[in-house]
């Protein structure tokens, strides 16, 4: 999945466009998706940001026709722009009456949306300037044409449409409308933004107003609201182990109270989309999280070295120090967060003696590969299994039998071993949220 959520997107579509800074740009989202991502573009280019409405003509639903609403026979928008694709018209069978209908009642939307987003805010002018357009997913490309024609009609001398993702037909067609079509990933059918992301949840007009608000401000989002904002801190970093130097990416939200290490048995952790996925979820639960890369590039492709328990679990713990001593993490609890044999070492280190670690979860883990040191592991331990990975859930099962602290099995139904399917990994993410959280706290004093 090329995107965690419109955080991870919107990072990434600001980096392809840093070469239009310096420009008289006007950055312009399509809301309510595209505001989140083009507040970072807005940033990155020193840009000021506002919204420009347009709105889909669906196509009605009748008898002949059930399930047709979601197919855009066009689009309206700002200035009377009207923009109709003839051919679904014709294929559809729909009428003259139909049509002004649907224009009616979205064309009181559009006002209603402007009204709503702007208040008494003049609209930006755009005559003579850089238009760069954003939404999170071009798919049918009606709503980015009539954007489009939008910023024509108000004098754009050059408009650049910018999206994280876009469909192949729709960006085939849109170039034509455009000066340039910027796009981290083009694929997928028409319609299907969505499975781009791993997190692709409603954004509301609340956070669609304090944005706006902010940008006009020039302020930074605060953190906490529905995966969208920034955190306090997030560095690449370089952590010394010994001989070699580790990769990571360190992330504080603003009032963290605890800090997640993951461990991930190959060198690819802190880019693997699972983790950057699971990390999001924790950060908005108020944790900072660590990933990072337990093995060096040339470390990696030695089979041996991702089996090696003692070398990886002690690595970890050399990190958990550096975690302990950084500005920002120093004095919050650690907990670890392991995948596959990370999993294994995850449990190595926190079975040491001086260890102190609040939680463990294992996400489709090995920690059978912690051998004789499980018993010895006090932090209270989730296992987390597909319930599919029928052979490392039975592996887990025994690794939980050796186990003399507090345990837990827990099972995702319909999970195979990558958690790949609808639902699975949000489903996992929130028993690590959960079960981190839950043990953050200390349990109160009996009798």
């Amino acid at each position: 999945m090329p995107f965690i959520d419109r955080v991870d997107a919107r990072r990434r579509l600001a980096g392809r466009l840093r070469h239009l800074r310096g420009e008289d740009v006007v950055v312009l989202a399509l809301p309510r998706g595209g505001v989140p991502v083009a507040f970072e573009v807005a940033s990155a280019l020193d840009a000021p940001l506002d919204v420009i409405v347009v709105r889909k003509l669906a196509v009605p639903v009748r008898p002949d026709r059930p399930r047709r609403g979601a197919l855009a026979m066009g689009a309206v928008g700002e200035g009377d722009v009207l923009v109709l694709n003839e051919p679904i018209i014709r294929r559809e069978n729909v009428s003259g009456a139909e049509l002004a209908e649907i224009e009616r009642q979205e064309r009181a939307e559009v006002d209603r949306r402007t009204h709503r987003f702007r208040h008494d805010r003049p609209r930006l002018p755009l005559a003579g300037r850089t238009v760069v357009l954003i939404d999170d997913g071009i798919s049918t490309g009606a709503t980015a044409r009539a954007a489009c024609q939008v910023a024509r009609a108000q004098g754009a001398a050059r408009v650049v449409l910018a999206g994280p993702v876009c469909s192949p037909q729709s960006a085939a067609e849109l170039r034509n409308e455009v000066d340039q079509l910027v796009c981290l990933e083009i694929g997928g059918p028409r319609g299907l933004v969505a499975q781009f992301y791993a997190d692709f949840r409603s954004v509301s007009d609340e956070k669609v107003m304090d944005l706006l608000r902010r940008a006009e401000r020039k302020e930074s989002p605060a953190v906490g609201a529905a995966g969208d904002d920034e955190p306090r801190s997030d560095d690449e970093v370089e952590i010394p182990v010994g001989a070699v130097r580790l990769k990571g990416r360190l992330t504080v939200p603003e009032g963290a109270v605890g800090v997640v290490v993951f461990a991930h048995g190959s060198g690819s952790s802190r880019h693997s989309p699972r983790n950057r996925y699971v990390a999001g979820v924790l950060q908005q639960a108020g944790l900072a999280t660590l990933l990072f890369d337990l093995l060096t590039p040339q470390e990696e492709p030695r089979q041996a070295n991702v089996f090696d328990i003692e070398l990886l679990g002690g690595r970890l713990t050399e990190v958990t120090g550096w975690v302990r001593r950084r500005p920002g993490c120093a004095g919050l609890p650690v907990e670890y967060f392991g995948a596959s044999t990370g999993a294994g070492a995850a449990l190595w280190a926190a079975a040491a003696a001086d260890a102190d670690i609040a939680a463990v979860v294992s996400r489709g883990g090995r920690p059978d590969l912690a051998g004789p040191r499980l018993g010895e592991v006090r932090a209270p331990t989730l296992l987390i299994v597909g319930e599919q990975d029928t052979r490392v859930l039975e592996r887990n099962r025994r690794a939980e039998a050796l186990m003399r602290g507090e345990s837990r099995i827990a099972v995702i139904p319909s999970a195979t071993h990558l958690f790949e399917e609808p639902g699975t990994l949000a489903a996992a993410a929130a028993a690590a949220s959960a079960w981190f959280t839950e043990h953050l706290v200390p349990a109160a004093p009996s009798g």
